[in-house]
């Protein structure tokens, strides 16, 4: 395809803030990277660590090894539980052939499922809002398989029944925001008048922040690049937002998918990035935006993230431990 976008014609060029990786994906890699210095390679991880093709080549070609069968996986072998967290089912399965585990599961997703465990203790049903199939969404399922009710839609809500509307309990999967689960909680409190709906906080902070980043931007451009994986469930809700906010809306896991066919006709720019996308990906896609034509970036910031969560007890004790 051409090549030739004359950089005379400087297109403006905006950056979401806050994008990229948030503080559950820093943490799910930063433990495999730690596992892999401290024991040595290999070192096992059920399912991908995060959502992202080049976090999980990377990490493949320091000594990671990805499935999602631990029946692959050796007897008396590592293994780290990827930042979407795993059902009890998984951990007994784990137990029983003898694997040593290290737990990524992203703190908020391991709140969802503490709640779980209260509401079925408390003789709760439990509505989980989500998307059928998504990893977290399967392990969060088992931590009360028998009284859970997935919903992904208001249609959803109408079918479903229940054992007792007064005790039911509404659960959401953490990759989703508060907009994406508005709609939904109204018709559940229509039917439902007296179900227990979650706190905000429930919500992961760093869905709802970069998808308030992309509104923001989204309004003043042509054209919102959305850097991650096609299996990324929050870059792909970014995508939607942006194009719900009237701009073309496109999904790049790298700079090698942009050319000047792509960006042709276009005045202006957005790009942001889901939470498992690293910064040098985006750093490429811009530097490929900037030989297009495109204008120096301007940062668009509206709000500072300072959330940090600590390492697993099992690691941080063998890191603490004094070396003979």
């Amino acid at each position: 395809m051409s090549e030739s976008a004359p950089p005379s014609a400087s297109r403006r060029l905006l950056l979401a803030d806050p994008r990229g990786f948030c503080a559950g994906v820093d943490r799910a890699i930063e433990i495999v990277e730690l596992a892999l210095e401290t024991y040595g390679p290999p070192i096992w991880v059920r399912h991908e660590i995060v959502h992202n093709r080049h976090v999980v080549e990377a990490l493949r070609a320091r000594g990671a090894l990805f499935t999602d069968d631990l029946g692959e996986i050796p007897e008396g072998s590592l293994v780290v539980f990827s930042a979407h967290g795993v059902s009890p089912q998984v951990r007994e399965e784990a137990q029983r052939r003898g694997l040593r585990t290290i737990d990524a599961t992203c703190p908020l997703v391991t709140k969802v499922h503490v709640e779980a465990l209260r509401y079925a203790r408390n003789d709760f049903e439990i509505v989980l809002i989500g998307h059928r199939g998504h990893v977290e969404v399967e392990g969060t399922l088992g931590h009360a398989r028998d009284r859970m009710h997935l919903v992904e839609t208001v249609e959803d809500v109408e079918k479903l029944e229940v054992r007792d509307p007064n005790r039911l309990g509404v659960l959401t999967q953490t990759t989703l925001s508060v907009d994406d689960t508005a709609e939904i909680l109204t018709a559940l409190r229509a039917r439902f008048p007296a179900i227990r709906v979650p706190a905000k906080d429930d919500i992961c902070y760093a869905t709802q922040n970069r998808q308030n980043a992309v509104k923001a931007v989204a309004r003043d451009v042509d054209l919102v690049l959305i850097v991650g994986a096609p299996n990324s469930s929050n870059s792909q809700r970014l995508v939607e937002v942006a194009q719900a906010c009237g701009a073309d809306a496109r999904l790049v896991e790298s700079a090698a998918d942009i050319d000047a066919a792509a960006i042709a006709g276009v005045a202006s720019v957005a790009v942001s990035a889901g939470a498992s996308a690293p910064d040098v990906l985006v750093s490429q896609v811009i530097a490929r935006l900037r030989e297009l034509g495109c204008a120096e970036a301007e940062e668009i910031s509206i709000t500072e993230e300072s959330v940090r969560f600590t390492l697993p007890p099992e690691l941080k004790r063998r890191l603490e431990a004094p070396t003979r």
